[in-house]
């Protein structure tokens, strides 16, 4: 059952290609145009590169268009000849889209930075509105609720083993093949440790990881596929490690990693350092550098103390910066200020409520 269907909300879906452009985008464009004609929303907001370009190039006004920068996908993250002749026309079309969209929305400063850099707002309002929110409540009881973590250790294979869990989409753009060199050198130095990689690997298209490779790792990687237990497997977690290349909008498993007061290494990537504070809750390093990423791993296994220490400094920096409700309240803010007529206040400066994080 959909998501949706299960919360009592109609839905309608349209088609277009995540992974290439085409006529496809162009049929996008049209059943967008049908659906608002039909419906006739007061206000449209939209999620991810494409829709972010369809809506308001489909609708050209007729409908307040919110686009939200969840990241800045491959275009951006990838160094492929490719993605950087792809750049300038990005660049393109998102002035241009610009020229019918509300207001825009930014998940994190430094792609709110890069629009007004490259002058790609025109003149519709923007603001920072950090990540699309979490269920601080329902991650909590989902955690009561969760399996022993001894029971879980066994189902996996990892006994007493540490264990550094990774959950994303098993894509070179995630930085998996960064993140098995570093298994192999965390492995040498503590051979009990255990990696492990959840979440989806043959639906990501020409971006999947080679499950070879993954293979060659075995036994201290082990690949589980996509879970829905995400809380009791953080639950068991020594270390939650994010090595992307990608520039994200704000990731939510590190909002789901410091709840549960895990330590967390990720890349110094867009969106990752909107959540970990180098050397207060974690550390950030370089992505695409396997050895920065094994001596931050090590660095926290070596001292649980004050590993544990800094996992716990997470937990109300997201209840304050980053649950739900706070996030609803703010977008909730800015329809109100659109049908108004307002504009909204460009946050650029600051996070979600204002302030910085120590």
């Amino acid at each position: 059952m959909s998501p949706f269907t299960k919360n009592g909300i109609e839905y309608d879906r349209y088609q277009f290609d995540r992974f290439g452009m085409g006529f496809s985008d162009r049929a996008a464009m049209g059943q967008l145009s049908k659906f608002v004609n039909r419906v006739r929303p007061d206000i449209i907001q939209t999620f991810d590169t494409k829709p972010n370009l369809f809506a308001p190039l489909a609708l050209r006004g007729a409908v307040p268009v919110v686009r939200t920068i969840n990241g800045m996908g491959w275009v951006f993250s990838s160094t492929e000849l490719k993605a950087l002749a792809y750049r300038p026309i990005y660049l393109a079309m998102q002035r241009l889209a610009a020229c019918w969209t509300a207001a825009t929305v930014f998940q994190n400063k430094a792609d709110s930075g890069f629009f007004h850099r490259y002058r790609l707002l025109g003149k519709s309002s923007s603001s920072v509105i950090g990540s699309s929110g979490i269920d601080v409540d329902a991650f909590q009881t989902a955690r009561t609720r969760m399996t022993a973590g001894s029971e879980l250790r066994a189902q996996l294979g990892l006994n007493d083993a540490e264990i550094v869990l990774t959950v994303s989409r098993l894509t070179v753009q995630k930085g998996i093949p960064t993140l098995l060199e570093a298994a192999k050198l965390v492995h040498e130095v503590r051979p009990k440790v255990r990696f492990l990689l959840v979440g989806p690997r043959e639906s990501e298209g020409p971006f999947a990881v080679d499950q070879a490779l993954i293979d060659r790792h075995a036994p201290y990687v082990v690949a589980t596929g996509a879970r829905s237990d995400v809380p009791a497997l953080l639950g068991i977690a020594d270390v939650f490690a994010f090595p992307t290349e990608y520039r994200e909008g704000i990731p939510r498993v590190l909002l789901e990693a410091g709840l549960a007061g895990v330590p967390i290494v990720a890349s110094r990537m867009p969106g990752c350092d909107d959540v970990v504070v180098d050397n207060w809750n974690g550390h950030l390093v370089p992505p695409r550098d396997p050895r920065a990423l094994a001596l931050a791993i090590l660095e926290l296994l070596e001292d649980p103390a004050r590993a544990r220490t800094m996992g716990r400094r997470s937990i109300d920096l997201v209840r304050r910066e980053f649950d739900l409700n706070v996030v609803a309240d703010r977008y909730a803010a800015l329809y109100r200020q659109l049908l108004s007529g307002g504009a909204p206040n460009d946050g650029r400066a600051t996070r979600q409520n204002g302030s910085e994080i120590p």
